[in-house]
């Protein structure tokens, strides 16, 4: 009886495995889009933490205030990055049911 206990178990981790390592594959195609200075500078960043695309209008580039478009550059990044996180973080809570399981 135990055995069978143990065997159904080890069944429902493995499934649980396979299910989270999908839900990883799958946060990694989500994507989140941040903007800074109106719109003038767009990223994008998936679910996995990387920078996809960084866009910056023609307007806010100025060579006398160049420190005005890095900040600009970098609270977009910062957004599009945490927005993503959530995302992900979303999407493998729908499998793992909110258990905070680390490495995952």
């Amino acid at each position: 009886m135990a055995q069978m206990n143990m065997q159904k178990m080890m069944k429902q981790a493995r499934k649980m495995q396979e299910e989270m390592e999908k839900a990883q594959e799958e946060a990694a195609l989500l994507e989140a889009t941040a903007t800074a200075g109106g719109g003038m500078v767009k990223v994008v960043a998936s679910g996995n933490g990387s920078i996809k695309s960084v866009s910056i209008a023609r307007d806010v580039v100025d060579p006398d205030d160049v420190e005005m478009l890095e900040d600009l550059v970098l609270a977009a990044t910062n957004e599009a990055l945490a927005q993503a996180g959530e995302l992900a973080q979303a999407r493998m809570s729908a499998v793992t049911g909110g258990l905070n399981l680390p490495g995952f």
